[in-house]
């Protein structure tokens, strides 16, 4: 027998070792990386280290700032959180524990933006040119429309035809005016073929706006031509038990007042922000009085860890009196604008597992415009610093002074749009690793677009224009992350009612060159191509004429777009210079083309072809005590390439684009000293091809200057006062020839919050 028990026990003292290495405890870390106003940083890097410094294991945090560490047979470690823009986090930690990271911000901090990926990311991991204004210096600029914050923006031009409330336009690097992919809290908002009025959609309640620059069709579809401009509405945070409410008054010369009132706040799962406002000015031309109520709301719920429901619903009602080209002449005393947009949209987002997430939104966005001109006032002769608008005499054989007469009018636009968009986020793999860190996005978009115009007042023998369209997106992005290299790569299959079907693809690189900090902090190398689409819209593709018929084999508007840049923080992370350089060449541009004169008749074609290239430079310096200032320069050589219309010389072939500045820049300071908080803004814009439409001549605008400035100050009763001045200079100028900008305006009033 104890023979036979030999080989036994030798078999289990070989076993014993692997037995008692089995019962060595494993354990998990988990934990949350916040920033100093406990909102999630994603895609920061944690890594875990032993006693002796080897690195035992590395994550990046999900969307939600989370990471976990599985399998960990140590019992502590020394924990590093690291985030360019913000301050390296180091301490020891056990194995087992929930640990909570807050990252200080440096000076000059990145911000989290979802726009250029439709994921959060730092924006030091995105290869996209990127801006973010946030809700503060919203607040501290006293900004009443949100292109009052867009124009500082490189690339950008905001032209706006004479006070507030009036026709608004945005240009980005050169592209057209309805090139911009308009959304709030991921609601489209565009009108069917891209066109966006900001006339009257104001800066309230919002926390922040993003701006990506540059094609954006492979994400967004559609109208995402040059850019894409997301507002963020703000969220209810638990700062006490109690809700928060906040009232202010403002007034003004021109007849201005501003009241706003204000509730927002968290109880449990539930958070909520609520604001309405009205805005009241005579601006300063006759028959020029703006009248503005916005209502907004945003409402969260959470149902449990792992699922959340968001509400947004917001409503812009404007109106405003339309006095025509009061420069060239005397005012229209009737014509107005009314507007009303009503937009609404609820997301249901889901965390499935731990590299798995989900969401659904559906939204609706209608918007109702009517101009109207019911007395036609009399005939005038245009003038202009001696110049005098002439056209030809048929009866004289000889030019002479031009008569332009009033035309009535009772047009009615009316746009709806139904939104349907689900979006799948996978991760797979793991950072530090040969493989890499991959998320992969999956997404679906249907569009239902409605358009109606008519002229109410003559109505068409035609009828109505009436246009209805289903519009389906299918989005696929990649991105891929090892260690300093941030790859995406994207395409969208885009099957339009009005041109059929389009792939548009999308690949951006950002590569950190060096992430240590000290006097020459981090390098960041970018590199961006893209394609671009825009559908036509309702009266290029559906007009009935009699005059003007649609065309239904339109194809759509195009561009193809390369950009590259640096991105580099100094000075021990008080300053950061970052250089773009952008190349566009846009084609297939719809132009109005007569093709019978008797009767007198036309159609749409694609006709136009135009280029833009051009350099963006900004700088950011932050010298310290709450001191910041941020300059940008942009330089756009653009040309018409192909002219889409010969009815103004200012559209031939050879020409620079319409309103779109060669040399254009900022100059932003912020000062927040103890109580005290002041805004300077400084806009430059330079010499740019403009018409008077008016037979004048005029070819040019001159370009002009423009300084804001702003201050307010915090009591210790709860009350903030504040002032603000827009043009202090008192500048002379016209964004558009024939509509004087605002000179000197002031505005003063208080914030009661408790």
């Amino acid at each position: 027998m104890t023979a036979r028990l030999i080989p036994l026990c030798l078999l289990l003292g070989l076993l014993a070792p692997a037995t008692l290495g089995s019962q060595v405890s494993l354990t998990s870390l988990t934990g949350t990386v916040l920033d100093p106003n406990r909102n999630p940083l994603p895609r920061a890097t944690v890594r875990l280290l032993e006693a002796d410094g080897v690195e035992a294991a590395r994550a990046l945090t999900d969307s939600q700032g989370r990471f976990r560490f599985d399998n960990l047979a140590a019992a502590s470690y020394t924990l590093s959180a690291e985030l360019v823009g913000f301050e390296t986090f180091t301490r020891m930690v056990a194995a087992g524990a929930a640990v909570e990271v807050v990252l200080a911000v440096e000076p000059v901090r990145e911000q989290v933006v979802v726009t250029a990926t439709r994921t959060e990311a730092p924006s030091a991991q995105v290869g996209a040119s990127t801006s973010v204004i946030t809700g503060e210096e919203l607040e501290a600029r006293l900004a009443l429309p949100v292109t009052d914050a867009l124009g500082p923006t490189p690339g950008t031009a905001v032209v706006r035809s004479g006070g507030l409330g009036t026709t608004t336009s945005l240009f980005v690097r050169g592209g057209e005016s309805d090139y911009n992919k308009v959304l709030l809290d991921g609601i489209p908002l565009n009108e069917p073929g891209g066109t966006f009025l900001f006339s009257n959609l104001t800066a309230e309640n919002l926390d922040r706006v993003e701006i990506v620059r540059g094609p954006q069709s492979a994400l967004f579809g559609s109208d995402a031509v040059t850019s894409v401009v997301q507002l963020f509405t703000r969220r209810g945070e638990a700062e006490t038990t109690r809700p928060r409410f906040s009232f202010s008054f403002e007034g003004g010369n021109h007849s201005t007042w501003r009241g706003r009132a204000g509730l927002s706040g968290q109880t449990g799962p539930f958070d909520y922000s609520l604001q309405t406002a009205r805005l009241s000015t005579d601006n300063q031309e006759p028959n020029n009085s703006f009248r503005n109520t916005t209502l907004s709301s945003n409402l969260g719920l959470g149902l449990g860890e792992a699922t959340s429901l968001r509400l947004i619903l917001r409503g812009e009602l404007g109106q405003v009196g339309t006095p025509g080209q009061t420069a060239f002449g005397r005012p229209d005393r009737d014509a107005f604008f009314r507007r009303r947009d009503a937009d609404f949209g609820f997301t249901l987002r889901n965390q499935t597992a731990r590299f798995w997430e989900q969401r659904l939104t559906y939204a609706f966005a209608q918007s109702r415009q009517l101009s109207r001109n019911l007395i036609a006032d009399p005939p005038f002769v245009p003038r202009f610093e001696g110049r005098v608008a002439e056209c030809f005499d048929f009866f004289t054989g000889a030019f002479g002074p031009c008569l332009f007469f009033d035309f009535t009018s009772d047009f009615l636009n009316l746009s709806r749009r139904h939104h349907l968009s689900y979006q799948s986020d996978w991760r797979a793999g793991r950072v530090g690793r040969g493989v890499g860190l991959h998320l992969l996005t999956f997404a679906f978009e249907w569009d239902r677009e409605l358009g109606f115009l008519e002229e109410r007042l003559f109505p068409s023998p035609a009828g109505p224009v009436r246009d209805r369209r289903d519009n389906f997106g299918t989005v696929f992005q990649h991105q891929a992350l090892w260690g300093r290299l941030f790859l995406t790569n994207g395409v969208r299959v885009e099957d339009n009612d009005r041109f059929g079907t389009a792939v548009v693809p999308r690949s951006s690189l950002a590569y950190n060159l060096r992430t240590a900090g000290g006097w020459f902090g981090a390098t960041k190398l970018k590199f961006n191509f893209g394609l671009g689409i825009k559908e036509p819209t309702s009266l290029e593709c559906c007009s009935p004429g009699p005059f003007a018929f649609g065309s239904a084999t339109l194809a759509p508007e195009r561009t193809r777009s390369f950009d590259a840049g640096v991105e580099q923080r100094f000075w021990t992370e008080r300053g950061k210079l970052e250089l773009n350089w952008f190349d566009n060449r846009f084609r297939d541009l719809i132009g109005f083309e007569i093709v019978s004169f008797v009767p007198f008749r036309g159609s749409f074609f694609n006709l136009g072809r135009t280029k833009a290239k051009g350099a963006e430079v900004r700088l950011e310096l932050a010298p310290g005590a709450g001191l910041r200032g941020i300059g940008s320069y942009t330089f756009l050589d653009s040309q018409v390439s192909r002219s889409g219309t010969v009815f103004d010389p200012v559209f031939e072939e050879g020409n620079r684009l319409l309103r779109r500045p060669k040399h254009s820049g900022a100059l932003q300071v912020f000062w927040d000293w103890r109580r005290l908080t002041i805004a300077s803004t400084t806009l430059f814009v330079g010499r740019r091809t403009d018409s008077d439409f008016s037979l004048l001549g005029l070819t040019s605008n001159p370009g002009y200057t423009k300084w804001d400035l702003a201050a307010s100050y915090r009591s210790p009763h709860r009350v903030t006062y504040f002032a603000g001045v827009e043009n202090l200079l008192n500048q002379d100028y016209m964004e558009v020839l024939g509509f004087p900008a605002l000179k000197l305006s002031v505005r003063a009033g208080a914030r009661l919050e408790f």
